[in-house]
């Protein structure tokens, strides 16, 4: 079985660039999208043999996830139960299978000067407790651009980014009360040492030409999903957006 998370950065501005050429030979089983930045019929989006599942921001061009998939879900949900102040922005869907949660996520960015750090870990919080519940049921896979950099081998330059969204203490530590409550992040459990493996990079300063890049594309699986995986590939040499997708076999 093999898992794609992509944030496209507009997923038709990513499909003028090639991006279904490679779900189509990806042979995926599932394919996440985040960061699709458009409503449902503003363009026509075919993948043989794949349903499609969206979920748009009530703001056009902005935010929004999607899942690709060839197996019809049990269930689909869309953000968080009961929880209205969520429901806005297109940020989450849960598709249910036989097995296994997936979990496709577009955490919300702090913003510069940590503007919205206090929604971001309200959000943060809710995104825990859903994933404790889904992992009370059955394991849960996790997977999209979390927008941090949980330790200091996940971007290029930490020190000068110290505190700054992405890489505030908040921020970190959100993300490891999470792994905490028995979830782990694939690839850095994979490749404990592994460095220069970046997920994003500025469109500024030629920084993917250089990879001065941050690791913010995750995959995070309950902790007894873990030995059923053979690799996570972290695709740099796929283009079309300012992230790369990430790769998940099992």
């Amino acid at each position: 079985m093999k898992i794609i998370t992509f944030n496209v950065n507009g997923l038709r501005a990513a499909i003028n660039k090639g991006c279904m050429d490679y779900f189509a030979s990806s042979n995926a089983d599932m394919i996440c999208v985040q960061e699709t930045k458009m409503q449902a019929g503003q363009a026509k989006i075919e993948l043989p043999g794949y349903q499609l599942i969206m979920h748009s921001a009530e703001k056009k061009g902005y935010s929004g996830t999607a899942i690709f998939t060839k197996t019809q879900p049990l269930s689909v949900q869309m953000d968080f139960a009961g929880q209205e102040e969520h429901s806005h922005e297109g940020r989450v869907i849960t598709a249910e299978y036989k097995d296994f949660f997936l979990v496709c996520a577009y955490t919300p960015n702090a913003q510069e000067g940590l503007a919205r750090i206090e929604y971001r870990l309200q959000w943060e919080k809710s995104l825990r407790q859903h994933l404790k519940a889904l992992d009370q049921v059955k394991p849960v896979i996790l997977c999209g651009d979390l927008n941090v950099a949980a330790e200091e081998i996940d971007l290029k330059n930490p020190k000068p980014n110290r505190g700054k969204a992405g890489f505030s203490d908040e921020e970190r530590a959100a993300f490891k009360q999470l792994l905490a409550e028995g979830f782990c992040d694939v690839f850095r459990s994979l490749y404990p040492d592994k460095t220069g493996a970046y997920s994003w990079w500025s469109y500024r300063f030629h920084a993917r030409e250089n990879n001065a890049g941050w690791r913010i594309d995750y995959f995070v699986v309950s902790n007894r999903l873990f030995s059923k995986v053979q690799d996570c590939i972290i695709r740099s040499d796929v283009f079309g957006s300012d992230h790369c997708p990430v790769e998940l076999i099992f």
